[in-house]
């Protein structure tokens, strides 16, 4: 795929996500994300196929519209949602293991089923949190922190990267991109801050953004396990010179939620 795609395509995201986050009522963005959470969860329902796991597709996508709904309404508490999640669970897998082949695969569906439902619902669910509780001007911080911090780790690792950092996961990336990575986010922090929320303490902004790109470089490698391990390098080719879903989301499955609680502690403060 051409950089001119690429860029093509990164700039039709990044208009559509600007008009979604600035213009659209605080449901519409609920239900895109769900859209965007339920993408994801199938493209990770399908790397688990690849190594013969089999998880149930539509339970996995019910059980991610469960855990949506307890983030949206405040009168269905998580671990209502959660429960509600086990019991389905246990009861259509007891009664539809009933047979020797079915027992096989049952380990592997079940743990997949439920692992990929925590995996990209309830993490990615936490943007809805942070609109809703901080406002967009926080997700604009939280989107900068991420895409500035992957184009510095990027540059700095392709420059002077030399100690890998996760061989396994991402040969490319090593511990110079993370610290440059780490840096760059804290500059984009500074960034976002100056223009969006100048109020808002310098250092505590840096800080914040440092540990929030810390997260995203922890769930970036994850996602490429479940990519190695499946055998491909994407996890599909739905957004063109981009990849799939879960390969645009990856780094918030970890950062969105760390970014709203160092938010409680320093609102807290």
């Amino acid at each position: 795929m051409s950089l001119l795609q690429r860029t093509k395509t990164a700039f039709i995201l990044i208009a559509v996500l600007f008009v979604i986050i600035q213009f659209a009522p605080v449901w519409v963005f609920f239900l895109v994300l769900q859209l965007v959470i339920i993408g994801g969860l199938l493209e990770f329902y399908s790397l688990s196929n690849r190594r013969k796991f089999y998880p149930q597709k539509w339970l996995g996508c019910l059980f991610a519209l469960i855990i949506g709904a307890t983030f949206y309404f405040d009168q269905f508490p998580f671990l209502l949602g959660f429960t509600l999640i086990t019991i389905i669970t246990f009861i259509y897998y007891v009664v539809d293991t009933n047979s020797l082949e079915k027992l096989a695969l049952f380990p592997g569906s079940f743990s997949m089923t439920v692992a990929g439902v925590v995996y990209v619902s309830l993490t990615m669910n936490f943007l809805y949190w942070i609109r809703r509780d901080f406002g967009v001007l926080w997700l604009y911080l939280l989107f900068t922190v991420i895409f500035l911090g992957d184009t510095g780790a990027f540059l700095v690792g392709k420059t002077i990267g030399k100690r890998k950092m996760t061989p396994i996961a991402s040969p490319n990336k090593t511990w110079e991109g993370a610290v440059g990575g780490i840096i760059w986010a804290a500059l984009g922090g500074w960034l976002a801050r100056t223009i969006l929320l100048p109020r808002f303490p310098l250092l505590e902004t840096m800080a914040l953004s440092a540990l929030v790109h810390a997260a995203a470089q922890v769930a970036d490698p994850l996602e490429s396990l479940f990519k190695r391990a499946a055998g491909v390098k994407d996890s599909s080719n739905l957004v063109p010179g981009h990849g799939g879903i879960l390969d645009r989301i990856d780094s918030f499955t970890l950062a969105s939620p760390v970014f709203y609680y160092l938010m409680k502690l320093l609102i807290m403060k």
